[in-house]
C-alpha cells in the first residue's frame, strides 16, 4: 500500500495547536488593516466590532484554504498521487478524496499505447 510520503515532525495535536495559534496571530495582524473600527455604530459595542470583524476575515480565510487545498489536490494528483495518498494526506478515506474532488485523476485514454508488459 503506498504511503504519503512525507514524515510529520509533530503530532496532529500539535500540528493543529500551532495551527490555530498562528491563523489567530495572522487574524489579529490583519484585521486592523483589512477593517476600519466604527464605534457605536449599528448598536454594535467595541468587541462586537471587533469579534464580527474577526468572523468575517476566517471566513475568507476558510474561503482561501479551500482554493489552497483543492489546488494541493490536483497538485498531487498531477505529481503522480492516487486517491488513497490524497485521501490520507488531507484526513479523509480514498472515498472522501474521490467524493471532495471528483475526476482529479483522468483515466487513461483510449489511444493510449498500452506500456510493455502490460496486460492490456
Amino acid at each position: 500500500m503506498p504511503g504519503i510520503h512525507f514524515s510529520p515532525r509533530m503530532t496532529d495535536a500539535e500540528i493543529a495547536e500551532l495551527t490555530t495559534r498562528e491563523v489567530d496571530g495572522l487574524v489579529a495582524r490583519l484585521v486592523p488593516q483589512m477593517f476600519a473600527h466604527l464605534d457605536g455604530t449599528g448598536g454594535h459595542t467595541s468587541e462586537q466590532a471587533e469579534a464580527l470583524a474577526h468572523l468575517r476575515l476566517l471566513t475568507h480565510l476558510r474561503q482561501a484554504v479551500d482554493q489552497l487545498e483543492a489546488r494541493a489536490a490536483h497538485q498531487a494528483a498531477d505529481a503522480g498521487a492516487g486517491y488513497p495518498e490524497i485521501g490520507r494526506a488531507s484526513n479523509m478515506t480514498r472515498q472522501g478524496a474521490r467524493r471532495r474532488w471528483p475526476g482529479l485523476l483522468s483515466p487513461p485514454s483510449a489511444t493510449t499505447e498500452p506500456q510493455p508488459g502490460s496486460t492490456r
